[in-house]
């Protein structure tokens, strides 16, 4: 049966609700005429399809398994806070209130997650399923639910599961979602009742998102197409650990000097080749790769970018620091921009913290999850960024027959039939085939079977094939804990307890910061983290040979950690956890190269000097510094360049005085950039294969391992294959180092630029930058004017909220409906402001700080936060997007956790009843 309402009210109002609802009206009427006036499909739709979703914020309903009353109190922003007597009743309610909200994006991402978006959304997305379904998310979700979750977490999930399916009852699509009546208008979709497994299964698309270097294992590998061992080697430079800190300096972990001896290190930027170890390479493994790239880029993001330009920013400073005496922490993680935002900000409070109810927690989460994934609780908080660890590593497989190759035997495929069922088409079977090192990835590309000697092929296994193919060994498709962790961190009351709980967290590895109210503050890595017996994960690995298995994983004891460290601070964000010289073990060959970290260090170290201290918005305009570290290197240089354009000259003249910030009305920023862009496009990125280049790009190349001189005789036609937000050079601060390496080297064969018709060669590096800024200047004449007085970097570098799903490929009157923006925007790739771009591509913003926040752990009620978009998934609701012109200009909302503050804040009030 439907939940009892006991109130006539269907929408939030608040203390402003007149004048909102007015707003909202008028909205919605404009929009309804138009879409009646314009489009058949509107004839069917009216104010009240568009509105049937909103969520009852007032009055009460009846929830039938709760046991007892359930407060869910909404501030201005609609910010849900929940007040429960059990925790069974405080996570039922909190699976029924982002239902509530959200249930639209958490259908989608738990058909994402088990590959069945081709039941929502057709044929378009078979290619997509058969990917997912060879990785197997969903099966790994279960046997982890069935085997490694405790107990006391399976009941929080089948409490949160029976509160999402409270909401469902009774309700027909259109009452759950707008995007389900547009779905309506092509297919018979019903949404079916949420599972605890459903939940778990997202914690694995998490994972793959923040799967740390697998992209650039691809693209050392497609480089060698077309570049030596040493010039692959040039673009991938060590980590600058004598410039930029790493995050443990004065931390430790546990081990004898025995195990410190017999375990080792790798330098992992030398002889970098075809395979792990300098081993040949087969004939078409750049094939292979290729076709491997393009699958991976097709699959739908969960919170990243596709593993590409994924970042975030955290820090903590001790209270002998800080203006309150207590810690601060702030944390934003760099995210792909979404809409609505990945993130979910509440609060989950028990009335009496108990036994029987332990938790009083508050922050952000994913909608489709229990639980607080970042924030904190009445004792603690912490934040979070990505790691880097190298969790993941390809297997090129010799196959045989129906086997492969291994120590010079054949074994037979582990194999599994999984079946798609498509919307409005017919439902297709794939055999999904799997080695000692896991599934076969190749299987799922036509293209790939054709590397090698064809096997006969029948209707039931099309992807069958003698030759090479490409498997995936990865640390999330083995059953982990990473559910257990969210609680167990959620009720953490000190750091040794914090520390236990992220020992449960295996995937995905994240740097973790933490801070409490007795005036500690410190840093631990978690993660279930690869031992290599040969290879150090930067390359495909063979995997006939055993040599090249992993070996275990790294103890949780010997992960780095620290612990109220002398300096009074501890700053993540991306950067190398702890030095090569000073650990045993490899965690990856791949950091993020240090510009926002240390920047980060230099702010905080500037304002402490002299005894300064640090005040919770302090913290906030840190977050908002968007300093371009790459422009004080090259500014200097560029202005010294000899211009003989008068107009490229005036360009050059905007840079003269420049303090290098990157505001969106900066004419001096547009133009650094563009000028950057094309350093990087002259220099290297019409030297990288056609593979890596942006698609459709067409250039005349010279020929494999050619960076000098021009021979226009040996030049051939080759066109970029690689989608513009992913392609390279991306420009980011791996970039900064490949650049900064060779700078003084002014011949260096990489400034050597072949000419054209209207540009002359550049033999050496002023003659690039010359053109470089020849370049940028009718690159931002066409595209900004000629007038450079109306010239600004916002004006460039937009942000585009798009749907996930119709948003990007639905009909232009979806999309109008459910997408907003462009916003202008400041900052920058590797900023700390990291609004990123791709400069192979252009310059709109492609991941974002998803969030941001600052934690006052002297009163917690003086901490702030903010969403890239709103509380609601709902387009036209309230709350859709009200947050985004305040995150835009660097704004902060109050976060108030504590039930006076709490009360003080509620605009309404909805009474869950058993």
């Amino acid at each position: 049966m439907p939940p009892n309402t006991t109130s006539s009210s269907g929408q939030t109002r608040g203390k402003s609700g007149r004048k909102k609802g007015r707003r909202t009206r008028l909205i919605l009427i404009v929009l309804v005429l138009a879409i009646i006036g314009g489009v058949g499909y509107g004839a069917f739709w009216s104010i009240s399809t568009v509105r049937a979703s909103f969520p009852q914020t007032k009055g009460s309903i009846e929830l039938d398994g709760l046991s007892g009353p359930v407060d869910v109190k909404r501030d201005g922003n609609g910010i849900p806070q929940i007040y429960a007597a059990t925790d069974e009743d405080l996570f039922m309610a909190q699976g029924y209130v982002q239902a509530q909200d959200r249930f639209y994006e958490m259908d989608v991402r738990r058909h994402m997650t088990s590959g069945r978006l081709s039941e929502m959304f057709g044929k378009d997305q078979v290619d997509n399923d058969e990917f997912l379904r060879t990785l197997g998310w969903k099966r790994v979700a279960e046997e982890e639910y069935e085997t490694t979750l405790s107990a006391e977490t399976k009941k929080y999930l089948q409490a949160y599961a029976k509160g999402v399916n409270a909401y469902l009852r009774g309700k027909d699509g259109e009452d759950i979602s707008l995007e389900y009546a547009a779905l309506g208008f092509s297919n018979d979709y019903k949404p079916a009742e949420w599972t605890p497994v459903d939940s778990v299964a997202w914690l694995k698309a998490m994972a793959w998102d923040l799967r740390a270097n697998m992209q650039d294992e691809i693209d050392r590998s497609l480089m060698t197409s077309r570049l030596g061992p040493q010039q692959i080697a040039d673009l991938y430079p060590q980590y600058p650990y004598g410039r930029n800190k790493t995050i443990v300096q004065e931390g430790e972990y546990n081990r004898t000097t025995e195990e410190y001896e017999q375990s080792g290190s790798t330098d992992a930027s030398e002889g970098h080749s075809g395979l792990a170890g300098g081993a040949t390479a087969p004939d078409g493994l750049q094939s292979q790769m290729s076709d491997l790239y393009e699958e991976l880029d097709d699959v739908p993001t969960a919170v990243g970018v596709n593993g590409n330009g994924i970042g975030s920013n955290s820090w903590v400073i001790g209270g002998a620091h800080t203006i309150s005496g207590k810690p601060l922490l702030a944390n934003d993680p760099h995210l792909s921009p979404s809409l609505p935002s990945v993130w979910y900000q509440m609060g989950l409070h028990c009335k009496s913290v108990s036994e029987k109810c332990q938790y009083d927690v508050s922050g952000y989460t994913f909608a489709g999850l229990p639980g607080v994934v970042i924030g904190h609780n009445q004792n603690i908080a912490w934040g979070m960024t990505n790691s880097g660890a190298d969790v993941a590593d390809l297997y090129l497989e010799k196959l045989t027959g129906d086997g492969y190759e291994y120590d010079g035997k054949v074994r037979a495929f582990t194999t599994r039939e999984e079946k798609i069922d498509v919307a409005g088409g017919a439902s297709k079977t794939i055999v999904v085939r799997e080695t000692n090192n896991g599934p076969l990835l190749s299987d799922r590309d036509d293209e790939l079977v054709k590397v090698g000697k064809k096997a006969t092929v029948d209707q039931e296994a099309p992807d069958r094939g003698d030759g090479y193919g490409i498997a995936l060994r990865w640390t999330a498709l083995d059953p982990g804990t990473s559910m257990d962790a969210v609680f167990a961190m959620n009720k953490a009351t000190d750091w040794n307890g914090f520390r236990k709980a992220a020992a449960l967290f295996d995937v995905p590895s994240q740097n973790l910061v933490y801070a409490d109210t007795e005036n500690n503050i410190g840093y631990q890595l978690p993660g279930r983290i690869p031992k290599r017996g040969e290879g150090d994960g930067s390359l495909p690995s063979p995997g006939w040979d055993s040599k090249y298995e992993w070996t275990g994983y790294i103890k949780q004891s010997e992960l780095p950690y620290e612990y109220n460290p002398e300096r009074g601070y501890i700053v993540t964000a991306n950067q190398a956890v702890v030095d090569k010289e000073k650990y045993p073990y490899t965690l990856t060959t791949d950091w993020g190269y240090g510009t926002r970290s240390q920047r980060i260090t230099d702010l905080i170290e500037s304002k402490l000097k002299g005894g300064g201290k640090v005040s919770t918005d302090d913290m906030r305009q840190m977050q908002l510094d968007n300093s371009s570290e790459i422009a004080k290197l090259l500014v200097p240089l560029l202005l010294k360049i000899d211009v003989p354009d008068k107009d490229v000259r005036d360009g050059q003249k905007l840079l003269e005085g420049w303090n290098y910030t990157q505001d969106a009305d900066s004419a001096a920023a547009a133009y650094f950039n563009a000028v950057w862009r094309n350093i990087l496009k002259l220099a290297f990125g019409n030297k990288l294969p056609k593979e890596l280049r942006v698609e459709g790009q067409c250039l005349y190349v010279e020929p494999v391992d050619t960076t000098g001189p021009a021979d226009e005789d040996r030049r051939v036609r080759e066109c970029g294959q690689r989608d513009a937000d992913s392609a390279q050079p991306d420009g980011g601060d791996r970039w900064f180092e490949v650049v900064r390496s060779i700078l003084d080297d002014e011949d260096s064969d990489w400034w050597q630029a072949p000419g054209n018709r209207t540009d002359h060669p550049a033999t050496n590096r002023d003659e690039l930058f010359g053109r470089a800024l020849e370049d940028a200047r009718w690159e931002l004449t066409a595209k900004l004017g000629k007038d450079m007085d109306t010239w600004n970097w916002g004006r460039l570098h937009r942000l585009y909220l798009k749907n996930q799903t119709m948003g990007t490929d639905g009909p232009g009157f979806l999309q109008f409906m459910l997408n907003r923006g462009p916003y202008n925007m400041g900052g920058g790739e590797a900023a700390v402001s990291a609004t990123g771009w791709n400069a192979a591509g252009g310059y709109t913003v492609v991941w974002v700080p998803s969030m941001r926040m600052v934690v006052n752990l002297d009163d917690f009620d003086k901490s702030k936060w903010i969403n890239l978009t709103g509380a609601s998934g709902h387009a036209y609701n309230a709350h859709y997007i009200d947050q985004t012109d305040k995150w835009a200009k660097g704004e902060l909302l109050d976060w108030v956790s504590t039930k006076r503050a709490v009360d003080e804040n509620t605009e309404d009030t909805l009474l869950l009843k058993p």
